[in-house]
């Protein structure tokens, strides 16, 4: 494996008398694509809060590029480029794609509020510049077609593309993406593998949760199997489909029907 970006080192987490994460211990190498996989209740999920701010592990730790991520706020994690996507869809439904698009990339630009509401010409340059950008992203999320359409219009598989399109608005340098195909038909999900690979092409890591198997297989690097709060596997995708362990507790009906 490459160079550590993600590192989970030794976490649990416990609510009340109930363990959600066991002596969690896994690294995601820069560059990478790994998907974090297992049956409902597994501890997914509860691992991507953990990751991103939004819970506290009741004991280990969670380094992101070497820094300890104790301690600090999802919106203190996403400024080190720890960007995250969420199961349901979260667009604003009265706005158009591209308006989406916009808020986005707005909340990381460095313009000054007097000088955006004076329209000075360095916010003038600034607005021209980050409307270009958002037309790009756009493209590359493949929603070109409904840039002027309103979000909540979409089809719910396109909601997830703007959600994503949304979270590459903030430059990740690695994107966590929670079932993202989810909704999706066949198209839109082969769609959707072509587009994680573009976006480890230009450099950014990425982590999934996803329970669509075939995609799974398709686009990983390496895939960390939970089943009860525990890692049970850890390999590629041949050794992840042909495992024992897998199959007994999440594969057993065969990987199409998992």
């Amino acid at each position: 494996m490459t160079t550590p970006a993600l590192s989970i080192e030794h976490v649990g987490v416990q609510f009340g008398g109930l363990t959600a994460l066991s002596d969690l211990n896994f690294s995601v190498g820069e560059g990478e694509i790994v998907s974090l996989i297992g049956p409902n209740g597994a501890g997914k999920t509860t691992a991507f809060n953990i990751m991103t701010g939004f819970l506290t592990p009741t004991r280990g730790q969670v380094r992101y590029r070497g820094a300890v991520l104790a301690g600090l706020k999802p919106h203190q994690i996403a400024h080190l480029g720890l960007i995250r996507t969420f199961q349901r869809t979260s667009v604003f439904p009265n706005d158009t794609v591209f308006e989406n698009v916009l808020i986005g990339l707005h909340r990381r630009n460095a313009v000054s509020l007097p000088a955006s509401i004076f329209g000075l010409p360095g916010a003038q340059l600034s607005e021209r510049a980050l409307r270009e950008q958002a037309d790009e992203i756009i493209e590359w999320v493949g929603l070109s077609a409904r840039r002027d359409d309103l979000a909540g219009s979409l089809s719910y598989g396109e909601q997830r593309l703007v959600g994503v399109a949304f979270a590459l608005a903030a430059e990740p340098s690695m994107l966590l993406l929670d079932e993202p195909v989810s909704g999706m038909n066949a198209s839109e999900t082969h769609a959707f593998v072509q587009l994680i690979r573009s976006i480890r092409e230009r450099g950014t890591t990425v982590l999934l949760v996803e329970h669509d198997m075939p995609m799974v297989m398709s686009v990983s690097d390496r895939i960390v199997v939970l089943n009860y709060g525990r890692i049970i596997a850890e390999g590629g995708p041949d050794f992840i489909r042909n495992n024992p362990d897998v199959i007994e507790a999440y594969l057993g009906k065969g990987v199409r029907h998992a």
